[in-house]
């Protein structure tokens, strides 16, 4: 009785569309306005004093094994939720326990390899043929070819860097390898890439032999803070500085700094919040361990404490919410293999990690923001104005 009195009063203040919930003793109730459009059906009840000790970890492991069942549109669902001021996700009463995080160089490195040495035959399933794990850029009235947008991602950074050919870049967390080589066979760069996974590392390797690259590319299976005295003209770093933790943000933004050369350009893309940095409990114990989203003047605030200059800002969050849609799509096309590949506790978990990620991109709760930086004034190395970014569009 005690339970049940519990979820009533929780879920009565949870989402903001009505939402019908069956539950474990076979009674239903639906909470909200109008006709439902999602229904929640929980086998069983979840312990009180784990959903109270972190909800976002109590529910999210309840749906990966089964004990509840969403019918309907669970980025939808999980909209309402974010866009409702009194759902768990803005209450600390619900946020009592985090997953205790280390970012030493081994805990970056095991904490990498958990999330990116999946395989990369998981990743191709889903992903287009880029292999592009991050934010695509949707142009010119886009909006269902991932491939394209990722290529034109690709190109929108950069040409925001207004390259010089001959030139070197730097890629910090260089994924399967995209951007850099982008770099070396369109804009002519000399490029260097770190990752710290193995899969990535190796197929990057492949792909620089497979072009003919080796004389203008190398790929490196280190941590980026142990570069040394290194300099390069461009750095780029997409999706990276979440992995770093709050406390190594400062000193991510100083070795930015320290890597360029004088006068030069770095494009620092990655998840952000307009609201102020967070963690998610669910997020950082199953999915991405050591993440955090950084706010956005906390990020302003290191990358001006670092020596650098901001020249431009460029939030892309529309951008991720779509590329997240079609990632999911393209998921669950090839749930079946997933499902053979991994289980279906893995797959009803990835399931939720790209519909509960594009919802809150969608609602707003968090942003992904390209910072284009100078060391030193802009006026040396920049156009005055933003135009020459979008010339060859």
């Amino acid at each position: 009785m005690l339970e049940k009195t519990f979820y009533k009063t929780f879920l009565s203040k949870t989402f903001n569309i009505p939402v019908q919930v069956n539950y474990w003793d076979g009674t239903t109730d639906v909470y909200g306005d109008g006709q439902p459009k999602t229904t929640i059906t929980f086998h069983e009840a979840i312990p009180i004093k784990e959903v109270t000790k972190n909800a976002s970890i109590a529910l999210g492991e309840a749906y990966m094994d089964g004990k509840i069942d969403i019918d309907g549109n669970i980025q939808e669902l999980i909209e309402s939720a974010y866009e409702n001021a009194d759902s768990f996700f803005h209450n600390s009463k619900f946020i009592k326990f985090l997953p205790k995080q280390n970012h030493s160089e081994k805990s970056s490195e095991s904490d990498v390899q958990d999330h990116y040495d999946i395989g990369n035959d998981f990743y191709k399933l889903w992903l287009d043929d880029t292999l592009t794990y991050s934010c695509a850029y949707f142009t010119n009235g886009n909006h269902d070819d991932l491939k394209q947008a990722q290529l034109d991602k690709v190109d929108h950074i950069l040409e925001k860097l207004n390259p010089e050919p001959g030139k070197t870049l730097l890629d910090i967390g260089c994924g399967w390898g995209t951007l850099m080589l982008t770099a070396a066979q369109k804009y002519g760069l000399k490029v260097t890439g770190v990752t710290l996974s193995q899969e990535q590392f190796d197929l990057v390797q492949k792909r620089i032999h497979e072009l003919g690259l080796e004389d203008v590319a190398e790929v490196r299976l280190e941590d980026y803070r142990e570069l040394g005295k290194e300099q390069w003209d461009y750095i780029t770093s997409v999706g990276m500085f979440e992995h770093v933790g709050k406390e190594n943000l400062g000193i991510y933004f100083q070795d930015v700094n320290r890597y360029l050369k004088a006068d030069g350009v770095a494009l620092i893309h990655g998840i952000t919040r307009q609201q102020g940095g967070a963690y998610n409990g669910w997020i950082n114990k199953y999915i991405f361990p050591g993440g955090y989203v950084p706010g956005l003047t906390e990020n302003i605030g290191h990358i001006v404490e670092s020596g650098m200059q901001i020249f431009d800002m460029e939030p892309l969050r529309r951008h991720y919410q779509r590329t997240l849609e079609i990632w999911d799509d393209n998921f669950n096309a090839k749930r079946a293999e997933v499902e053979q590949m991994m289980g279906t506790r893995f797959a009803r978990m990835w399931d939720l990690y790209l519909q509960a990620c594009a919802a809150s991109f969608q609602s707003g709760n968090i942003d992904v923001i390209q910072f284009l930086m100078t060391k030193g004034p802009s006026g040396r190395v920049l156009p005055i104005t933003r135009d020459y970014m979008y010339e060859n569009k």
